[in-house]
């Protein structure tokens, strides 16, 4: 092992000397490893582990995501599992607070440190799935060599990030094996369905934020990337995936500001009373299905009132 460490870090070595770090994610991080964070590629990792308390405090703190995700994983799982893989959700600080694995195999990837309580931040463990992610905000793999610490070049993982309801990075989903023969083919498959899971996690965390609004997903936007739009009654903008702010533009604390929807959308809107009192009524007999008396009774006015209202506007 000492032998093969030493070959690592020549190639991290040299990989460093040749700038490739502005060319490459994987010797980006490595940089970071190396020169932020004072690693070196040559030692076994012993990575920290969280008490239990710890682990319970950093649990608690995830809140509805942990519950939200729990069902997500299960289902990753079972189309993961039977590749020697395990299933790892990590919050922000790379710390693994779930873990989904074969009982078989859990005494190896305990031994390699994916277990809960682990903590996969690039600071303690280098250039990883889950701390990789991390830093770059986006899904990555990081295949076996692509390590930075020797004692990791064994593993391949593909990780996700997972953001919350108001667009902020909030978890990690990672996916890790110690197959010794996986096709590159199965693990591309393998990063695309732990993006996927991500995505769904991040729509259902943002439908249970918010329960009361209308849920409403972005035009021209390609579905899988989950950009939605949380509207209240008054048809202004509450909230926003990541997705949706990314591709309209938008910022800040929705729920406090809230914007109009057609302003968000581009969609031109007239702000004069009596257009606001011809939506309301439209949509009235819409939903009515036409009939005048139904819609005047669903308004709260006389059928009088509302033909003298039709008539008018």
């Amino acid at each position: 092992m000492a032998t093969y460490a030493t070959r690592h870090q020549g190639r991290i070595e040299a990989a460093l000397a040749s700038g490739d770090a502005a060319r490459s994610v994987i010797v980006a991080s490595w940089a970071r490893s190396a020169l932020l964070h004072g690693l070196d590629p040559a030692r076994r990792q012993i990575e920290p582990r969280l008490t239990q308390a710890e682990l319970t405090h950093a649990r608690d703190r995830m809140g509805l995501l942990l519950a939200t995700a729990a069902p997500h994983l299960d289902r990753l799982f079972q189309v993961v599992g039977s590749l020697g893989a395990c299933v790892v959700l990590a919050n922000t600080d790379g710390v693994a607070v779930e873990r989904r694995g074969n009982a078989r195999e859990d005494r190896d990837f305990a031994a390699s440190g994916l277990w809960t309580g682990a903590v996969w931040s690039e600071a303690e463990a280098g250039t990883n799935g889950i701390g990789t992610c991390l830093a770059e905000g986006r899904a990555v793999t990081i295949h076996r060599d692509q390590h930075f610490l020797a004692g990791n070049v064994g593993l391949s993982c593909s990780s996700a990030p997972v953001f919350d309801a108001t667009g902020k990075l909030a978890a990690v989903i990672d996916v890790s094996t110690a197959s010794q023969n996986l096709p590159d083919a199965v693990a591309g498959l393998i990063g695309a369905t732990v993006t996927e899971a991500a995505r769904k996690v991040e729509t259902d965390l943002f439908q249970a934020s918010f329960p009361k609004a209308r849920i409403i997903l972005v035009p021209e936007v390609d579905r899988g990337l989950g950009a939605l739009l949380a509207v209240d009654a008054d048809d202004l903008v509450i909230g926003a995936t990541r997705a949706a702010r990314l591709h309209l533009g938008l910022s800040g604390d929705l729920a406090a500001a809230p914007k109009t929807l057609g302003c968000v959308l581009g969609l031109e809107t007239h702000d004069r009373i009596e257009d606001a009192e011809r939506a309301v009524l439209t949509r009235a007999l819409v939903r009515a299905s036409g009939n005048v008396s139904a819609a005047a009774r669903t308004l709260g006015v006389s059928r009088a009132t509302l033909h003298r209202k039709l008539g008018r506007n």
